[in-house]
């Protein structure tokens, strides 16, 4: 595949560098230091970014591709393999916050409303424009359902092969959403971590040497369409970032890199200086990184997933050590919860707010609760939580405790009978 600076000649990007030793290589098809084996993250022309203006954004499209000065690709709208996510709605959640005792703004970044309904349509849309600069002419991906959909959709847009790979035990509405859109989607038996290294082990073969996985071969770039989550929320609040956040975890990467754009805004001045504190939300069953966050250590322990949050399920995540850093840097904090508090939370959020979450949506939801109730965040402050993914996905979650409140036969006499006229 390409791999000189000459695909990027508009871009602000300028190499790939090693978040372990530093090393820096040049923007390629490259995610793995071959000095330390750190992963890989783009690195930028601080020049470049320091010239980009708040009007120049809020001039752009309707969608991530405003942000495209400061992104590794997209510049030219001809270059990009995209579905055009972005600019999803940030709700106000006065009743949420009543309810949780939250005296500060609250608010719900509803990433539900992307193209397929997850924010993974952004990291896609970045992964597979810089993909199409490389020279891939087939997209794949390791998935555990939601990045699965994005990239089928992206894919069949663009009118390229695609081929996804999933968990076998993956929800039906992932699985029928992956594969409605022609490509082809192949359901491993075992885990999402058995599926990652399954796809890690490919793009080393020759069959798989024109694909793209977008989050393996590509993913220094994929990794960077997150911080577009980062950028919206500092624009929506009228150009400043919220003094707490709260972030589902997988892999970890979402947490760090809306992380790193509240960093970027502040340094190239698009926003005033200002502390934020980052925390991290998991499920019971898979929560790797906020138990070594509790037991005060930086060693991961690799876990088997269990559990309803099936798209966090990613029991050794990538990023985890990252997203520690950013989580101690800021004093934040770190919670889990089990399936009943997941359920719960998709209720909650759903009852106050109108937003219907998928599990992952559930599981920051209820973290959130929890953080109130142990003090770990201030309810005096503005806090803004991230809903990743639409709740069409993961009926199964809450199809057993909701349903029709009342069972009435077609009459007058019916209704009034069950108290509906009263």
């Amino acid at each position: 595949m390409t791999s000189t600076l000459s695909v990027f000649t508009d871009s602000p990007a300028r190499h790939l560098v090693c978040r372990g030793c530093g090393t820096q290589f040049p923007l390629a098809a490259q995610h793995a230091c071959y000095e330390c084996f750190g992963p890989l993250e783009v690195g930028y022309d601080a020049a470049a970014l320091a010239r980009v203006t708040r009007e120049q954004i809020e001039a752009g499209p309707q969608n991530i591709w405003r942000y495209a000065p400061l992104l590794p690709v997209g510049t030219d709208p001809a270059s990009r393999v995209t579905l055009d996510p972005g600019l999803t709605p940030l709700v106000k959640a006065d009743l949420l916050a009543k309810e949780l005792g939250i005296t500060g703004s609250l608010w719900v970044k509803d990433d539900s409303a992307n193209p397929t309904h997850s924010f993974k349509d952004r990291v896609v849309s970045v992964a597979l424009t810089a993909a199409k600069a490389l020279g891939f002419t087939r997209y794949s991906c390791a998935s555990t359902g939601n990045l699965a959909n994005s990239v089928a959709a992206h894919a069949a847009r663009a009118g390229v092969p695609s081929t996804v790979f999933i968990p076998g035990d993956l929800e039906p509405g992932k699985v029928v959403m992956s594969a409605v859109y022609g490509g082809n989607v192949v359901a491993i038996d075992g885990s999402y971590d058995d599926v990652n290294r399954l796809c890690s082990e490919l793009t080393e073969t020759d069959e798989f040497e024109d694909t793209a996985f977008v989050n393996v071969n590509v993913r220094p770039f994929y990794a960077e369409g997150s911080k577009t989550l980062g950028y919206e929320v500092a624009e929506q609040l009228g150009w400043r970032i919220p003094a707490q956040v709260v972030i589902p975890m997988a892999s970890g990467e979402l947490l760090t890199k809306v992380d790193k754009a509240f960093s970027e805004l502040v340094e190239i001045g698009l926003v005033p200086a200002s502390e934020w504190k980052v925390y991290g939300a998991q499920s019971a069953g898979c929560n790797p990184i906020a138990v070594a966050l509790h037991n005060d250590t930086d060693e991961i322990v690799p876990v088997k997933p269990t559990g309803i949050a099936k798209s966090l399920n990613i029991g050794d995540p990538a990023a985890g050590v990252y997203a520690l850093e950013s989580v101690r840097r800021t004093g934040g904090w770190m919670e889990y919860v089990d399936d009943d508090e997941i359920r719960a939370g998709i209720e909650l959020l759903a009852r106050t707010t109108g937003v219907f979450a998928e599990t992952a949506g559930g599981v920051t939801t209820a973290v959130l609760k929890k953080l109130v109730e142990t003090g770990k965040l201030d309810p005096s402050k503005e806090t803004v939580v991230f809903n990743t993914g639409d709740g069409l996905k993961t009926l199964d979650a809450v199809a057993g405790s909701v349903g029709p409140t009342h069972r009435v036969k077609p009459s007058l006499k019916s209704v009034r009978e069950a108290g509906l006229l009263s």
